[in-house]
Order: structure tokens, then C-alpha cells, then sequence
């Protein structure tokens, strides 16, 4: 018994130790987000476990352990009519309000769901509850892209499934089928979905055989580009939940097929260094020192490397692919972009790559709304259902639906 007195307190104090971290005093919700990063953690490095005993890939497991939970947090509606489809190839979920007496088309939105071009799924809870809710807050016909996941296929068949199943929604006789108004239609995604979103707008916009194309395009914290690991935002949010930078650099290295042992080279940028010749055209498309307010430079310094390794780009083109890295597309591509909605969170490591690319976006003549939220954090937008409900969730989800309803 007195063993357990001992044992107990210990046992404690090294939870509150595991899961205590240093947030930012603005950050929203901070001990729940805490709470949700420790468990995160727990969980990854027990499908890291299972990976080193080659049982099975650990983003197999993770993805099979967030489905399972993410099951128990489903939110149903009578309204909505959702059904599971195949457009050119990929499954899809559509969500259909019901008909009004007084409308004959509705707008619609083709959203991409993030989770690092590895995780989640458009038919996961966390993903269900966001498109119907846009559907309903919208009443639009809300198409959420099933595309397939690392490790079953790297880049880029990802952006090929996400490009096929869009454009066989935009035919006219499928548009018909749903009764959306080609005239009224957005693309949207998170995080890698709005790395995917991004890619599949800038292809259509150049597509000359398309008759229909986005009216708008909508980014929640998109991840754009794989050329700097050390934007102010990648320097100041290196250790912030749910998304530090060496799990980012791990799901680039993972979407292109990259190994681990590269990881240390992206962090320091010795990929994009003065000597690496091909990414020496891209470096002023990326070239933060102009592009971020200094509220989002502060005082961090370009972390630019003389020598690098040459040999990384060569075995990994897709680095400097516009197809995986939206934000280096040039700026006649850019031109033809829909009016743009970035948001963009304080505390995550990729408010960098939305900023810029509002920035950039905004010079090639079209029009923007950078939506930013200094208190919020990576992937909060979908986290609006307990035990994973967040305020920050709320804040966000209700501002993009907001931009939507007004501009589409």
C-alpha cells in the first residue's frame, strides 16, 4: 500500500511532464491542445514501434487508430443527403441539401481533405461533419475527394486523383446531374488538401478543353512549398502542436517517396543551396524577405546555404515540381487564379506558405482575402466535436463559411 502512495504522485508527475509543453499566451484552449498533442504523440510512437518491428508501415496503423476513434464523433442530419460516388476512377462523398421550391441550380464546393497526403479520410467524422455543415450553411452540393494515401502511392497520384475526380465533376452533364450552377463553383482544402486544391486550380486554369472553371478557391493553412524549412513561421513554430516541423519535413519526405535520412538536409535547406543550380530560378518566387509583413518576419534571418547537396534534387525532382509545390508556379500561372480565400494560423508552421502565397497571388492581379487568426493553431479547423472541440475550431470554420456564402 505504501508502494502505490509512492508509485501514484510518481506516475503523475510524469504524465503532467509528458504532456506539458510551452505555448504561445495567446494560443486558444492551451491545456485541451495540450492534451490533444500528448495523445497524438503516444500514439505516433507506437505505430513507429510497430513500423520498427515491421508488422506494418506506421502510417497504415495511425491512420487505421484515427479512423477507428474518429468514428465515435460523427454528428448525422436529416437534411442532407450524402452518398458515396466514383468520378473518373476516385470515390468521392457528395452532400446535397435538399431542393427549395424558389431556386432551380446551387453552388457547390469541391473540398480536399487534409492530414498530410497520409491520414484521414473524406468519410472520417472530423471531415463528414465540416462538408455537411457546409452544405447546410451554404446549401450547396459539397463533393469531398477520396484520393489515396502514402504509403499505398506517393506523389503524384494524389494531385491525379484530386485533378480527375474535379474535372469529371465540372462536365456540364454531371453539373446538370446535381443541379449546380457551373457558374457558382468553389475548390477547397486543408492543409495537404489545400496543397492538392491549389495544384488542381493552377492545372485548370490552364486546361483549354474546360468550359466550366472554379469561380473561387479556398486554402485552410495549405502546405505550398518544400524549398525553405526555415520561414519565420518554421523557425518560431518548430516545436508547435499538433504539426512541429519534423513531422512536416517527414510527410514531404514520405509524399515524394524520400527517405528519413534526408531529413536533416531539408531542415537546413542544404537542398536549395547557392550551388544547387536548379533551384536557383525558383529562389526569388519564394523569397519571404519580400513577401511577409514584418508582423510575420519579426527578426528571423534567411537561413541560406553556400554549399549544399545538389544530389537531393536529382533524386528527388518533385522538390521543385509546381504540380507538389503550388507556391513555385510563375506568375502567368498565378494571373489565372480565381479570387483567392488563404487562412492562415499564428502558431503553425505553415502560415508562411499561406501568406506567400497570398502575397504573390495579390501582384499577379487577383483578388485575395488573407484571413489570419493569431490565436489559433494547425488543423484547428476541424476539430469542433468533443472530446476534440476547440473554440479556435469554431472561429475558423465559421469565418471561411462566411467568406464562402458572401463570394460564391
Amino acid at each position: 500500500m505504501r508502494a502505490a502512495w509512492v508509485l501514484l504522485p510518481a506516475l503523475a508527475a510524469l504524465s503532467a511532464y509528458y504532456v506539458y509543453l510551452p505555448l504561445p499566451g495567446a494560443v486558444s484552449d492551451p491545456w485541451k491542445l495540450m492534451l490533444l498533442d500528448a495523445t497524438f504523440r503516444a500514439v505516433q510512437q507506437t505505430c513507429h514501434l510497430i513500423h520498427y518491428l515491421r508488422l506494418s508501415h506506421h502510417l497504415i496503423v495511425l491512420n487505421y487508430l484515427i479512423c477507428t476513434f474518429d468514428k465515435l464523433q460523427s454528428v448525422s442530419s436529416e437534411d442532407i443527403k450524402i452518398t458515396d460516388a466514383v468520378f473518373d476512377g476516385v470515390e468521392v462523398r457528395v452532400f446535397e441539401p435538399p431542393a427549395k421550391e424558389d431556386e432551380s441550380l446551387k453552388r457547390s464546393v469541391v473540398y480536399i481533405h487534409g492530414g498530410g497526403w497520409a491520414l484521414a479520410s473524406a468519410r472520417t467524422s472530423l471531415y463528414n461533419n465540416l462538408c455537411r455543415i457546409m452544405a447546410e450553411s451554404l446549401n450547396a452540393v459539397v463533393v469531398s475527394v477520396e484520393y489515396r494515401l502514402v504509403p499505398e502511392v506517393c506523389f503524384p497520384e494524389q494531385y491525379h486523383d484530386a485533378l480527375r475526380a474535379t474535372k469529371h465533376f465540372l462536365q456540364p452533364d454531371v453539373l446538370a446531374e446535381y443541379s449546380v450552377d457551373p457558374n457558382r463553383i468553389a475548390i477547397s482544402g486543408d492543409s495537404a488538401g489545400g496543397n492538392l486544391a491549389a495544384a488542381v486550380c493552377q492545372q485548370l486554369s490552364k486546361d483549354e478543353d474546360l468550359t466550366v472553371r472554379p469561380k473561387l478557391q479556398a486554402l485552410i493553412y495549405p502546405v505550398l512549398q518544400a524549398f525553405d524549412f526555415n520561414t519565420p513561421s518554421y523557425q518560431q513554430n518548430m516545436n508547435m502542436p499538433v504539426l512541429p516541423r519534423y513531422v512536416m519535413i517527414n510527410y514531404w519526405i514520405d509524399y515524394i517517396n524520400g527517405n528519413y535520412d534526408l531529413a536533416h538536409e531539408l531542415l537546413v535547406n542544404n537542398h536549395t543551396a547557392l550551388n544547387v543550380g536548379r533551384a536557383l530560378s525558383f529562389r526569388t518566387r519564394l523569397n519571404w524577405t519580400s513577401l511577409l509583413p514584418p508582423s510575420f518576419k519579426k527578426n528571423y534571418k534567411p537561413v541560406v546555404q553556400t554549399t549544399g547537396t545538389a544530389a537531393i534534387v536529382e533524386r528527388l525532382p518533385a522538390l521543385l515540381d509546381v504540380r507538389a509545390v503550388p507556391l513555385l508556379a510563375d506568375d502567368a500561372t498565378l494571373a489565372r487564379q480565381p479570387r483567392t480565400y488563404v487562412l492562415t494560423c499564428e502558431n503553425d508552421v505553415l502560415r508562411d506558405d499561406g501568406a506567400m502565397y497570398a502575397a504573390r497571388l495579390e501582384r499577379a492581379g487577383v483578388p485575395v482575402t488573407l484571413d489570419h487568426f493569431h490565436d489559433c493553431f494547425h488543423g484547428c479547423m476541424i476539430f469542433t466535436v468533443w472530446p476534440t472541440d476547440f473554440s479556435a475550431g469554431v472561429q475558423t470554420r465559421n469565418s471561411y463559411i462566411k467568406w464562402l456564402d458572401e463570394n460564391l
